[in-house]
Parts: structure tokens; sequence; C-alpha cells
């Protein structure tokens, strides 16, 4: 069963004025270990999650094509703001997005920061072929009969394509993390429980593939992945110079535990 994964990161008598270099510094972390080096976008949540925003703002991606691990702003109630020339420079240098978002510096503002990081994922096939048999008839004029012996051929032949193209695949694709620095008074404190900055990785799926039989080779990405996810929490914590740090999940189990013994049912 797929889980919510989530990093808390705390800092020893941490004062506000100090975040913006902690945010800073978790953010550039993901351009080294596999994600995006610029800011997708920025939103700032006054008092609690409830409230609407004060600020949100989306300078887009460098990459092209939708991304996984969540909802754009615009889906999530929070109208995007699009500024001149996001076309020709997309994204925002992580310094650039923290000083922006965090002119508004209260103690009880959320500050939430979204940017890509690629991961590998098993992608199912193009659900939208149809098979050669929802095809349609054929002719069966006397010019065509000649041809039928070719016909049967080229369909068996699609039929195989087809089934090729629905096999499930392993592609590097980039997800949407969320970064969130918050004031000692959002929400009530929350940063006691959830740590002074947290990052949402979303589904822990390409950290177990639970659903999938792993080959050699989807082992091998598996692994790849929990490699990338360690080093990317060991530098994070590193560069920003947190005295602890926490992964865990929403359902509180161990993804040590889950990973072992996925892996060994693969091997």
């Amino acid at each position: 069963m797929a889980d919510t994964l989530y990093l808390s990161l705390w800092y020893p008598n941490l004062r506000l004025a100090a975040l913006p270099d902690k945010l800073t510094a978790v953010l550039g972390a993901f351009a080294a270990h596999g994600g995006e080096s610029r800011v997708y976008a920025a939103t700032v949540w006054p008092v609690s999650w409830s409230e609407a925003p004060v600020f949100q703002r989306v300078w887009g991606r460098m990459a092209a094509g939708p991304m996984r691990g969540g909802a754009h702003p615009a889906e999530r109630g929070v109208p995007p703001h699009e500024p001149g020339g996001v076309r020709g420079n997309p994204g925002a240098d992580p310094r650039q997005a923290v000083e922006e978002a965090l002119e508004l510096l209260h103690d009880d503002y959320a500050y939430e920061f979204q940017i890509g990081w690629n991961l590998w994922e098993l992608e199912t096939g193009n659900a939208g072929l149809r098979s050669a048999s929802n095809a349609g008839p054929h002719s069966t004029s006397a010019a065509d009969a000649t041809s039928a012996q070719d016909d049967t051929s080229e369909l068996s032949a699609q039929d195989d394509v087809e089934r090729v193209n629905l096999d499930p695949q392993w592609v590097r694709e980039a997800r949407l993390m969320r970064v969130s620095g918050f004031g000692p008074l959002f929400d009530e404190g929350a940063y006691e429980q959830e740590g002074h900055i947290k990052v949402d990785f979303g589904s822990d799926a390409p950290f177990l593939e639970e659903d999938a039989d792993l080959d050699a080779v989807g082992a091998r990405h598996v692994e790849q992945n929990v490699r990338q996810l360690v080093e990317l929490t060991a530098a994070i914590e590193k560069e920003s110079g947190a005295t602890a740090r926490l992964l865990w999940s929403e359902l509180g189990e161990s993804l040590a535990q889950r990973l072992a013994a996925r892996l060994g049912m693969g091997n």
C-alpha cells in the first residue's frame, strides 16, 4: 500500500530571520542529487493551511511536460501568477524565490516551495492504443481478396507491437517536491511535530513499487531511487545545518523495513 513520505528537519534555537538561509540551502541541495536547479513556484500561507494564501507565484520549469507528485497551485484554489519572461527563462533561483516569498516574514506564516526531482518510475504503457480486434471490419471485395493473407500478417504484427507498447516500462521522470518552512506560531506551533522545514516527497511508490513484480532491472532502479533519497536527505541535513532529521510516513510504517522485505522478494 502506497504511503506519503516526508522529511522533517529541526534547528537549535532557530530565529525566524535565519529561516530564509535554511530554506535556500535545502532547495539548493536538489540540483546535485537528481533534482532541478530552479524553483517552480512559491506560496505563502497565513495562520494555517485552511486559510487563503497571501502570496503565490509560478515561475515555471526548464523541462517540458507535467510533473507528478502533487497538484498545481491553481488546482488547490491558488490563482497562478506568471510574470513576463517566464517562457524565456522559466524557474527561479532558490535564493531569489526565497527572498521574494519571505518578504512577508511573520511568525504565523508557512512558506511552501515547489521543485522538481527526477526518479525512476514504472509506466504501464499507452492505454490509448486500440487493439486490432476493435479496428473495424475489413473490405471483402474482390479487389481486396488477393491481399487477405497480407492483411492477416499485418494485423498479427500490429498485435505484437501493441502488446510491446502496453508492457510496463521504467522511465526517469520529474515529480513535484514541496519544501515548507514554518514560522513558530503557524498552525499552533506545527513545527514542533513537523520540523522547522518539511520536505514532502509524495508517494513512496518509486522506492518500493509494491504492486510490480521486480526483476533484476526493476530492483536496480528501486535501489537507485533509494540511494538518491539517502544521498539527498544527508546533503540537506549537512548543508542546512540541521541537528535532527526524521524520514517518516503518514501511516507510520518504516520505509527501511518495507524496503528490506521488498528487495528480498525481488531477488
